[in-house]
């Protein structure tokens, strides 16, 4: 039992003892939802986040049985423990909702993303530019004689360390697909 429940003398049993109110770390989690694939079903997921002042950091969706009319929505958030069990159980409340999953704990998943980087640049910026895509292993799609974009697909992290290593290189723009995740195992 927490220090303000002992406090005032509140029960073992009590409602207000499930979730520490002073554990305000925020997390990140990856949720997968399964929804029926047909029109305002995402509005209707969005509004839920944006009607209640959640944040949304990534966010993919797209069909993944067609003879089902089933969508898969992946949206990476952040929150405290609380807000994100709050988000959960809102979601599974929605009607389209078939399924929500909390990738984050119920153990380990693959998340990827892929990104489009626009890089200017020439001389020496532009080998290094080079080089370092060659090391994370990032594809040249398109290039001109002023500038290159890549294209890498990796586990976000890899994604921003590029981007990083982009920026004093030259970095034009960035085009981010959001991350696509999926359980590991049976």
């Amino acid at each position: 039992m927490n220090a303000l429940a002992i406090q005032k003398g509140a029960s073992r049993h009590s409602a207000y003892d499930l979730v520490n109110p002073f554990d305000e770390r925020e997390e990140t989690h990856t949720l997968a939802i399964l929804v029926d694939n047909e029109a305002g079903v995402l509005a209707r997921v969005i509004g839920l986040f944006s009607g209640r002042g959640y944040n949304i950091d990534s966010l993919t969706v797209a069909e993944t049985d067609h003879e089902g009319h089933l969508s898969r929505i992946t949206i990476v958030t952040t929150g405290t423990k609380a807000v994100i069990e709050q988000i959960k159980a809102q979601l599974g409340r929605l009607v389209p909702v078939h399924d929500v999953h909390d990738l984050t704990v119920e153990g380990p998943a693959v998340q990827r993303e892929l990104a489009l980087i626009k890089v200017a640049g020439t001389g020496e910026r532009r080998l290094e530019a080079m080089r370092t895509a060659e090391i994370f292993r990032a594809r040249a799609v398109d290039t001109t004689l002023e500038s290159f974009v890549f294209e890498i697909t990796g586990a976000p992290e890899k994604v921003d360390a590029f981007i990083a290593l982009m920026r004093p290189l030259g970095l034009v723009d960035v085009a981010r697909t959001g991350v696509a995740a999926i359980a590991r195992g049976a």
